[in-house]
């Protein structure tokens, strides 16, 4: 049973949600305030934890800001309406997708769904390797030559889906659909954010960018000059 951090100051929906989520076959769990919630979510092992991110005590953002430093537990950020710049910036800080508030209770159970499907698949698959960088999906590692990227799991499931196809070009609905386990709603730009955020721990590939914006089309990921396009280690 897959164990879920809630973490909002809502305690009736926090009841609820558990109560809903154990239904599903999920174990969660709720605290009601950011400070506690950190401490909670570096002391325990967890499938993934659900931020609000206004929260007393601890914002949410500095919550994940927190969380981050030492942890790439998947997060799922709870917004209300209107928060449009607190959630690009909690997207930009590493956390993997959001759903607004009020939601229904079986959109949250579906994206939790999609990102545990995502985070917890067994599958083996041997390593990855284009130009200068490896991935073992595996064990959930990527290296840009002898250095070993700290990857939120979105940004490494973005990563790995680029480098299966290296040189073609990838849509958003592609690209949101691998990585976040959905279809890409109107004006839903979580996928460009997590590609910038990968671009930058990237870097550049002999100054030329390792991921190009095609624009009308998506993003193509294009091996480092001078190197096969793809090779299966």
């Amino acid at each position: 049973m897959d164990r879920v951090l809630l973490v909002d100051d809502d305690v009736q929906l926090c009841k609820l949600l558990a109560e809903r989520l154990a239904t599903e076959g999920f174990n969660m769990e709720t605290v009601n305030d950011g400070s506690r919630g950190l401490e909670r979510a570096l002391s325990m092992e967890y499938a993934l934890v659900v931020l609000d991110l206004m929260l007393p005590r601890m914002g949410g953002l500095d919550v994940l800001r927190r969380l981050r430093k030492v942890s790439s537990v998947p997060v799922l950020i709870l917004t209300a309406r209107g928060e449009d710049s607190d959630r690009i910036l909690g997207l930009e800080m590493g956390a993997d997708d959001y759903v607004q508030k009020p939601f229904n209770p079986r959109e949250l159970i579906a994206r939790i769904r999609a990102i545990l499907r995502r985070t917890g698949g067994t599958e083996t698959v041997g390593p990855l390797v284009v130009g200068d960088i490896r991935i073992d999906p595996a064990v959930r590692e990527a290296w840009l030559q002898d250095t070993l990227l700290n990857l939120t799991s979105a940004e490494f499931a973005l990563l790995e889906a680029f480098m299966r196809e290296p040189g073609r070009v990838l849509s958003r609905e592609q690209l949101t659909e691998a990585v976040l386990g959905r279809h890409p709603g109107p004006f839903d730009r979580v996928i460009d954010v997590h590609v910038s955020n990968l671009r930058r721990k990237l870097g550049p590939a002999q100054d030329s960018q390792r991921i190009k914006a095609v624009r009308g089309s998506g993003y193509l990921f294009a091996s480092r000059p001078g190197t096969k396009d793809a090779d299966h280690a």
